[in-house]
């Protein structure tokens, strides 16, 4: 049992430690990091209990449409409304990296919940294909919001709503069109494989971008 649960929390920390070490700039506190990751590992519950019931109640009627559509949105829905409740406006959110590291850190509390069940209950063997797919694309769909709602908490000379819109919006399309792909019958692999590349690129790149907008902060502050 100790050895399942190691193997399915393995990779949210390590991913979750790998975003945090990229931050030269300052060291986050651990302890808002780690309630983030808190709210994250709370939401899987409800939202699985509406997913099951949305299922059981055969939602909509077709498949893709509960699947997928209402999966992603409410997954990534939740998760951009408890950073802007709980952590948009909170002391320690203080330079547009941060907004990195607690998109990252509520999407891998939620991931990280959901491999422990889908271990326990499918087995070790699900667990080298979860952390290389569900764990690492909800880890990149939450650096890709977190990134927007950083750039939207410190922008100087740019509207904070669109970008506010843009930090649920792009991952949801993103989410959604993940799910798309997983939901193919056949040759789902060939579309996956390419996407999942394109997502590492684009997460990486908005964290490099992220992190030079906050050397330019830090030192327009001290400037």
């Amino acid at each position: 049992m100790l050895f399942l649960l190691s193997v399915a929390i393995a990779p949210g920390l390590a991913l979750l430690s790998f975003f945090y070490l990229r931050n030269d700039i300052a060291s986050e506190p651990s302890k808002t990091l780690f309630q983030t990751f808190l709210y994250g590992a709370i939401l899987t519950f409800p939202l699985l209990f509406l997913q099951f019931v949305f299922e059981e109640e055969n939602f909509l009627g077709h498949s893709y449409l509960r699947d997928v559509l209402i999966s992603s949105s409410l997954e990534e829905f939740f998760k951009w409304f408890i950073l802007l409740i709980a952590i948009y406006q909170h002391v320690e959110f203080d330079d547009p990296y941060d907004g990195i590291l607690y998109g990252a850190s509520i999407s891998l509390g939620f991931a990280t919940v959901e491999n422990i069940l889908y271990v326990f209950t499918y087995g070790v063997e699900t667990a080298f294909f979860r952390a290389l797919l569900p764990v690492s694309s909800h880890a990149l769909f939450g650096v890709v919001m977190g990134y927007y709602i950083g750039k939207s908490k410190f922008a100087m000379h740019e509207s904070k709503k669109p970008l506010l819109f843009l930090a649920i919006f792009v991952p949801l399309a993103l989410h959604v069109l993940y799910n798309s792909i997983l939901s193919l019958k056949e040759g789902w692999l060939i579309f996956m494989i390419p996407f999942m590349l394109f997502l590492w690129l684009l997460g990486l790149s908005k964290v490099k971008s992220a992190h030079s907008h906050a050397l330019k902060y830090k030192n327009d502050i001290l400037s």
